[in-house]
């Protein structure tokens, strides 16, 4: 439940994985949105970016619990202890809605927070902070954390590092962007059109990595997972033994 057949190098693994080879924002382009409005300074964008890995994490892990114990196949045969046969249950159609649900409630918290604490970020960031919620980025690592199954430490890697990755995204163009204010840019692509540019040539650089899997157990290591794991099988009597 906690590590599966992963080790300690699958984890580094699963972290390079999600920061560059399947980086949330230029492998999947999730999460455009903020990203092209926030990212004119780079104090803005860190700002933007440390709120995301934030909610990113806090939602990511509890989005696993309810998939794990609630709206995922034969999550519900916990209550056979009570007597329910909850493996027959399936609540995967509201799985969309918990999961939008708890990230907004991580984003309320969020916003709170830096109000009280940081004045000058809350107002940086205007009416982008609450529309955390609807990122799209943030709810696709948590449906695809779902997807790709993953025991809770690996998990926790994987949504952080995509948190990191999205971070470092929208801190690598913000930083360019600072840099094209003092550079002679032709008036038709000035603004969101060099933006969009340079948004490529970030996004090939990164996909050049693409095909390298670092972030899945060897077959020997699973194998080894499965043997170890205790049989479910009821034993036979002595006297029934073949």
């Amino acid at each position: 439940m906690l590590m599966g057949p992963y080790t300690v190098i699958n984890l580094l693994g699963i972290l390079i994985q999600a920061i560059f080879v399947q980086n949330i924002l230029l492998a999947t382009f999730l999460g455009m949105c903020t990203y092209l409005a926030c990212s004119a300074t780079l104090k803005t964008a860190n700002g933007l970016g440390i709120a995301v890995v934030f909610v990113v994490t806090c939602s990511g892990l509890l989005n696993w619990c309810v998939h794990t114990f609630i709206t995922g196949v034969g999550a519900l045969s916990w209550l056979s202890f009570i007597g329910v046969d909850g493996a027959a249950l399936n609540l995967g159609f509201l799985e969309f809605i918990i999961f939008i649900s708890v990230i907004a409630a991580f984003v309320q918290v969020l916003e709170i927070m830096i109000e009280k604490f940081s004045p000058a970020l809350y107002v940086a960031l205007g009416s982008y902070l609450p529309l955390i919620t609807v990122n799209c980025a943030i709810l696709g690592i948590s449906l695809f954390s779902a997807t790709k199954d993953l025991p809770f430490i690996p998990n926790f890697v994987y949504i952080f590092a995509s948190g990191i990755g999205w971070w470092l995204a929208i801190a690598l163009i913000a930083s360019i962007r600072e840099k094209l204010t003092y550079s002679h840019i032709p008036r038709g692509l000035n603004g969101m059109g060099i933006t969009f540019i340079m948004t490529g040539l970030i996004s090939l650089a990164f996909m050049g990595l693409g095909g390298i899997a670092l972030d899945q157990p060897s077959s020997k290591q699973v194998e080894n997972y499965v043997t170890q794991q205790p049989s479910l099988e009821p034993a036979l009597p002595e006297d029934k033994v073949l």
